[in-house]
């Protein structure tokens, strides 16, 4: 097994550092080049606000930080794939590659569901690399929802 990228580690333990707080266990970075421009994990119960998923913080304070909404040079790596909502943020951000580690047959709008980026309405389609990381991030979704039961 070989070390998973920078970025990817450090979402993974953005999203268990999530979990420990009572959020469901969703990290994500967004980057440019080899520097990591901003990160969040989820934060919806924390703050009140069900749009504060781990992407859509992530993007927002990327963009505050370049001072600019298109990050067509930026890539996110995340630890679970993107809802329709960040899926659409994705787009929107012009978001150059999404890396993100599991799937999500349930809730996902990538490879699941509306596979928002396939849309003709959808005009910008980033590169997308799924898996990497997944093993790990599906375990700590499974081990967040089992504490839950």
């Amino acid at each position: 097994m070989f070390p998973l990228p920078h970025p990817m580690r450090l979402a993974l333990d953005l999203a268990a550092s999530a979990a420990e707080a009572g959020e469901v266990p969703v990290g994500a970075a967004v980057t440019r080049g080899s520097v990591v421009i901003a990160t969040s994990a989820n934060a919806m119960v924390s703050d009140s606000d069900p749009t504060a998923h781990a992407e859509i913080v992530a993007i927002r304070r990327a963009a505050s930080a370049l001072g600019t909404s298109r990050l067509d040079d930026c890539d996110l790596w995340v630890t679970l794939e993107p809802c329709a909502m960040c899926a659409g943020a994705i787009a929107l951000a012009r978001i150059a590659r999404l890396y993100y580690a599991a799937d999500d047959p349930k809730g996902g709008a990538v490879a699941h569901g509306p596979r928002l980026f396939t849309q003709p309405t959808c005009h910008h389609r980033p590169d997308v690399y799924p898996g990497i990381g997944g093993e790990e991030a599906a375990g700590q979704l499974r081990a967040f929802f089992a504490s839950r039961r």
